[in-house]
């Protein structure tokens, strides 16, 4: 059996802690998987990238290129492909379910990273860290203390969390240390039960948008969620409200927030994550005094880049070998495998039957 490995996966997966390994590729020797390696990037083709994949088992894949229902069709002998961290949004989910391929994730892996991510941005635009640091550099220490806007508090405020998953969670966890008067939320897919254990209320979104002070985003990226803030969003905001993402950059119109930004429609806010990425160096965005953006280093961290690459590695291995992963974000493909393995098995012949596993 062959998998591709993107090379920067291939490098994750040889992270070194005081000379120790965290992890290593030695889980494909064992089970007798031969490993193609190869750098892909944004600017990998489509043609090159299907080449790379054509003759492949299974795959690492990370957010670009994207493995779209082009790619997939073009495959025929992909079984499964494997994302580091949660989201899955570089993989066609309806083309790869139909195919009877698994989507993998490694679900868990980032949630205390990125909710610290979100709280350090909240932070830093509430307390005004940047601008402070930058006065006294400049010898502006008794200036800066006059004239660099006011800090705003936390406690006694209204924070709102949009997706009520596990980083909304720890979100949530987190955010309450600071004395907050109302924790809210907005996600249709969780009920109030869930929510009442973490101390939040549940609220729909017009609501959220009235009645935070704060805004953090914790949502997956689908046709659903969209550009979910837009112009009518950022118009029912407060002008004081400060709006942090660090989930996926097309869940916030970016010219609409622009506008935003620099109307006073609200205060200010922070992004780790943005539509088009890398973002261009000349994106009016980063002309603005009141917005902090990051590099999509939310779900960075030591620990997590071992852990994530060895689940990611662990989930193709896994499934080749007839056991189950540990994310899938397609289960619909349990059933269309199968249906495969009732008549033609295609790609799925000689594969050990891992469904009674998955169905656990």
């Amino acid at each position: 059996m062959k998998i591709f490995i993107d090379e920067v996966k291939s490098m994750a997966l040889k992270v070194f802690n005081g000379g120790r390994p965290l992890a290593d590729t030695s889980m494909f020797d064992n089970a007798g998987i031969e490993l193609t390696e190869e750098l892909v990037t944004a600017t990998t083709t489509r043609e090159h990238y299907i080449e790379l994949l054509r003759d492949m088992d299974g795959a690492l894949i990370g957010t670009l290129p994207l493995t779209d229902s082009d790619v997939l069709e073009a495959c025929p002998k992909i079984k499964v492909l494997s994302r580091m961290g949660v989201g899955v949004d570089s993989i066609d989910l309806d083309a790869a379910t139909r195919l009877g391929i698994l989507a993998c994730n490694t679900p868990g892996v980032n949630t205390s990273e990125v909710a610290d991510h979100a709280m350090a941005q909240l932070l830093a635009l509430t307390r005004l860290i940047r601008e402070f640091d930058t006065a006294v550099k400049a010898g502006k220490w008794s200036t800066a203390r006059q004239f660099i806007p006011i800090p705003k508090r936390i406690a006694g405020s209204t924070v709102g969390i949009v997706g009520f998953g596990n980083i909304g969670k720890g979100f949530a966890s987190r955010i309450r240390g600071f004395g907050p008067f109302r924790v809210i939320a907005y996600d249709p897919y969780v009920d109030q039960t869930t929510a009442d254990l973490h101390g939040v209320e549940l609220v729909d979104l017009d609501e959220l948008l009235r009645s935070s002070d704060f805004i953090t985003i914790h949502a997956p990226a689908t046709d659903e969620t969209h550009h979910m803030f837009s112009y009518d969003q950022f118009k029912s905001m407060k002008d004081s409200a400060i709006l942090v993402n660090c989930a996926r950059g097309p869940l916030v119109d970016p010219e609409a927030l622009y506008d935003a930004l620099t109307a006073g429609q609200i205060s200010a806010a922070g992004l780790d994550v943005t539509e088009q990425e890398p973002i261009d160096s000349e994106d009016p965005l980063l002309t603005l005094d009141n917005l902090i953006v990051t590099p999509h280093v939310a779900a960075s961290s030591e620990l997590f880049i071992a852990e994530s690459s060895r689940k990611q590695a662990e989930n193709v291995s896994r499934v080749l070998t007839g056991q189950a992963p540990h994310g899938l974000a397609n289960p619909e493909v349990i059933k269309t495998i199968a249906r495969m393995r009732g008549g033609d098995p295609g790609r799925w012949e000689g594969i050990p039957d891992y469904s009674t596993a998955l169905a656990l």
